[in-house]
């Protein structure tokens, strides 16, 4: 089962993968652009959380699947 950190954590990984393909397609940062610069404090703030949920979302690698749930 997932927990509600669980959650938030993807969910701040998908900013982070919707701001690499902004940069990737448009050679645009969309954080930067929204929070006026990349070395801006909120832009940093993003990135920071961004690189915390990537490291947290590891576990998820690791834990046992819910009972009852078969891999296919």
């Amino acid at each position: 089962m997932r927990t509600f950190l669980d959650r938030v954590a993807l969910i701040i990984i998908l900013i982070g993968a919707i701001n690499w393909l902004c940069i990737g397609f448009f050679q645009m940062d969309l954080v930067a652009t929204l929070f006026g610069g990349q070395s801006a404090l909120m832009s940093r703030i993003v990135y920071s959380l961004v690189g915390l949920a990537g490291l947290y979302s590891i576990s998820l690698l690791f834990r046992p699947l819910p009972e009852g749930y078969h891999e296919a």
